[in-house]
C-alpha cells in the first residue's frame, strides 16, 4: 500500500481486505461441504433403494440436484430441501457460541456459512401449493476452518461446546442427514383444528378442484416447536 495513503483510508482498506478474505474462505468451505453433501444424498438414496423390496416408484427415495445452492431428497410423502445460503453470517453477540474458547480467542472464527434443511410435503411441491408450509428441521454452520455446529432435532453434534473441536467430514454429514430423515418420518401431518378450516373462499375451492391447492402444513393451526414429535 502506498505510504501516502491517509491513516483512516488505510484502516478501511485493511479492514475490507481482511473481512473479504475471511468471508471468501468461509463461502468456499461451505460450498465444498455442500457439494460433498449432494454426493452423500445421491449415494444414500441409491443405497437405501437397493434395500427396498419393491419396484413401486412411490416407495423409492428420489434425489434431485436443484442447482448450485439447493438439493432435494424425496421419500414417502415428504421432501427434504437442503439449501445453502449464499451469504456469510456472524453469530449474534448473545449467542452461547461466544462462551467457547475457540470463538473467544478470535472473532473471525464466528463467521459461518449456513446450510438449512426444510421439510415439505411432497404434494406441496407436486401441485405447486405455494401457500403450504415447510418446517426447518436442521441447520448447519460451517466456518473458515470447516469446524461446524449443527442445530436441530436429534442432531448429535448440536452442543455449542463442541464448536471448534471437530471438522465437518463425511461421517458427520451422514449423521446429520440420517437424523433429519428419522425426525421427518416421525413428524406426522396433523388434522388442523376445525375452526381453522371451517371457512373456505370460492377461489380456494376452485383452486382445489383444479390442483388441490388448499393450504396444508404438518402443524398448521398448532404451535410448532423443533421437538414437537410424538414418541420423543
Amino acid at each position: 500500500m502506498a505510504p501516502d495513503v491517509p491513516s483512516r483510508q488505510r484502516e478501511i482498506l485493511e479492514g475490507f481486505n481482511e473481512k473479504s478474505q475471511i468471508k471468501l474462505k468461509v463461502f468456499n468451505q461451505t460450498m465444498e461441504v455442500f457439494d460433498h453433501l449432494k454426493e452423500i444424498l445421491n449415494e444414500m438414496s441409491n443405497d437405501l433403494n437397493d434395500l427396498i423390496d419393491s419396484n413401486d416408484r412411490k416407495l423409492k427415495l428420489e434425489y434431485r440436484d436443484r442447482g448450485k445452492f439447493e438439493a432435494e431428497l424425496k421419500f414417502a410423502d415428504d421432501v427434504l430441501i437442503f439449501s445453502m445460503h449464499s451469504d456469510v453470517f456472524l453469530f449474534d453477540r448473545d449467542h452461547p457460541v461466544w462462551k467457547v474458547d475457540y470463538a473467544k480467542e478470535d472473532v473471525r472464527n464466528g463467521y459461518c456459512g449456513v446450510i438449512s434443511v426444510y421439510n415439505f410435503l411432497s404434494d406441496s411441491l407436486k401441485y405447486n401449493r405455494v401457500e403450504d408450509l415447510g418446517y426447518l428441521v436442521a441447520r448447519v454452520f460451517v466456518n473458515k476452518d470447516k469446524f461446524f455446529l449443527a442445530e436441530g432435532k436429534r442432531q448429535q453434534d448440536n452442543t455449542v461446546s463442541s464448536f471448534g473441536k471437530k471438522m465437518l467430514a463425511r461421517e458427520e454429514l451422514v449423521n446429520i442427514v440420517e437424523s433429519a430423515i428419522l425426525y421427518t418420518l416421525s413428524f406426522d401431518l396433523l388434522v388442523p383444528p376445525f375452526d381453522l378450516v371451517k371457512v373456505a373462499s370460492v377461489e380456494q375451492i376452485n383452486d382445489k378442484i383444479e390442483s388441490a391447492k388448499l393450504q396444508t402444513g404438518k402443524r398448521m393451526g398448532y404451535k410448532y416447536n423443533s421437538d414437537d414429535v410424538l414418541g420423543n
